[in-house]
């Protein structure tokens, strides 16, 4: 969990606090925090009150993204840092088309998971 920057703040176009991601879940904000806590999702401090936040495309409905939590795995295991992976995922990618982020909500987790691994290579 990071204080993020005005940069990377700029390219994601919604965030939800863990108050709101624990009652889209219809879980408790202690088990949102813990998904936090496990890195299946990423969360940083942000506003004015530096409250956390979550990029709402990580959440589809009444789960989280499918293909998020492997992808924020491999990055983590090529040293990247909450802040580098964010503005990874929600940079545009030619190739996908899109954003890595859009790409996962889209269901195409395969695709940035490649993505993601040759980024190790």
């Amino acid at each position: 969990m990071t204080e993020i920057d005005a940069k990377i703040d700029a390219l994601v176009p919604a965030w939800l606090t863990l108050p709101d991601i624990a009652e889209m879940l219809d879980v408790d904000v202690v088990r949102a925090r813990q998904l936090v806590k496990d890195g299946q999702l990423i969360a940083v401090r942000r506003g004015e009150n530096r409250a956390l936040h979550v990029p709402a495309v990580f959440i589809d409905e009444d789960k989280v993204v499918k293909g998020l939590s492997g992808t924020l795995t491999l990055l983590r295991d090529d040293g990247f840092s909450d802040e580098e992976m964010l503005e990874w995922l929600f940079t545009p990618d030619p190739s996908l088309p899109g954003t890595p982020a859009q790409a996962l909500a889209e269901n195409r987790g395969t695709e940035v998971k490649r993505r993601a691994q040759a980024l190790a290579v």
